[in-house]
């Protein structure tokens, strides 16, 4: 089907003009650029960091699970082939409770030949996306760009820059993070708390190949996971680790000498992939659970961190805000195919509705996840434990919990299942 592809207007006197105006140009922000452009749309992404700072070594030191549903979709909007080689396969996740025996096994050929995700350091992510947008002549990326005003009209919005830019669009996106100004400037009420937890975020070698098996240890402070990424000459001997510990022991640790940091690291890591080396810094994150009361107002969607911020323990953050990018792809298209204006409340909502029980689903299994397997409670242990051999022993119910995984379960949006828009 051909479509028509509208380009981003100059204006003049500093002034644009585009269908949709995303302010944000992170992962979930970013691919929303590249399906909505590659529908024919005019797009403009604003953020406020450069994309060489964005892609650098040493920028957070993330890595992020994609899971199979959302990796078809990256391949229809044509980023993934620009990764390259710059992933590692999930085969099989080993979940384990502390020091139990007990356990809980997926392997992939359990329900068929695709992997369950794929790790992909988020400077990598962003690579292939930027690259993908540079291939879109109806995409444009202000960055640094400091949004400085908006402005709410029947007809679309109008966004001024502190630069003096103003940009007139029809829908307003905001993929801004966790700390959205968008959605402060909404008056979108959130709801929050923190888990008194932080992440340490690090990259290590390892002697012993990982084989593509994702660790998930639960321990007394937090989810200890240890999950594989691929290694300099195609080697699988490189992981990326999240290191849940309770907050007033972190600024402690994190202070260490390497030595002593290496030990406490090792008690929990383990010797079963030999000897360790650290690779690069360490990062720590405040983790905490947020979500907004809405994720629409006038002509103003949210997707991603801005709507909603989850607990890592599933490493499903970045699947969420991509499952976003994918329904909302989907209703704008439709409703542009139908005349509609994108930006009126009767196309928004359809959006929310298709979101909001599946994110709510999402942050309260994770906070749950954590609130059952984050202490030593005896018989809190003893029951989890049981449950856990139980669920690996039950073939149909580990298998829809497998699906879970790979994010091929739910109503699911054409570009998650391969299809084009």
């Amino acid at each position: 089907m051909l479509r028509m592809v509208k380009k981003v207007k100059n204006l003049g006197e500093n002034r644009l003009s585009a269908d949709i105006l995303i302010v944000g140009g992170g992962m979930a922000g970013c691919s929303l650029a590249c399906a909505l452009a590659g529908a024919g749309f005019a797009v403009i992404v604003l953020d406020r960091v450069d994309q060489s700072q964005q892609t650098a070594d040493e920028f957070d030191g993330r890595a992020s699970a994609i899971a199979e549903a959302p990796k078809k979709m990256l391949e229809q909007i044509r980023m993934w082939r620009n990764l390259g080689q710059n992933f590692a396969p999930i085969l099989d996740i080993r979940v384990a409770d502390g020091s139990s025996p007990l356990f809980l096994h997926y392997d992939h050929e359990d329900v068929g030949e695709d992997a369950f995700g794929y790790m992909v350091e988020n400077r990598h992510f962003r690579q292939a996306v930027f690259a993908r947008l540079k291939e879109l002549n109806n995409a444009t990326y202000l960055a640094p760009a400091e949004l400085k005003d908006i402005t709410y009209k029947p007809e679309g919005v109008q966004a001024e820059l502190s630069d003096g830019r103003r940009i007139k669009a029809g829908l307003l996106v905001g993929a801004d993070g966790r700390q959205s100004q968008i959605r402060q400037e909404a008056g979108i009420k959130l709801t929050s708390w923190s888990y008194h937890q932080t992440g340490i975020v690090l990259t290590v070698d390892h002697e012993i190949p990982h084989h593509n098996v994702a660790h998930e240890h639960f321990l007394a402070a937090g989810p200890f996971a240890i999950l594989p990424l691929p290694g300099e000459g195609g080697q699988n001997n490189r992981s990326s680790i999240v290191w849940t510990e309770k907050d007033e022991l972190v600024e402690d640790i994190m202070a260490l000498p390497e030595k002593e940091f290496a030990r406490e690291f090792n008690q929990r890591f383990g010797d079963f992939l030999g000897e360790v080396k650290f690779i690069g810094p360490r990062w720590t994150y405040p983790l905490t659970l947020q979500y907004a009361e809405t994720s629409i107002a006038e002509r103003m969607v949210l997707v991603g961190d801005a709507s909603h911020g989850m607990h890592p323990i599933a490493g499903q953050g970045l699947n969420m805000g991509l499952r976003d990018v994918a329904a909302l792809a989907e209703v704008l298209t439709d409703a542009r195919r139908l005349g509609l204006d994108i930006g009126t409340a009767s196309v928004l909502d359809q959006y929310e509705q298709w979101r909001r029980f599946d994110n709510t689903l999402m942050l309260a299994m994770t906070d749950g996840l954590n609130r059952l397997f984050s202490n030593d409670i005896a018989p809190l242990k003893l029951a989890r434990d049981i449950g856990l051999a139980a669920v690996n022993k039950a073939g149909p119910l580990k298998k829809v919990f497998m699906r879970h995984a790979m994010g091929s379960t739910g109503n699911l949006p054409r570009l998650l299942k391969g299809e084009a828009l």
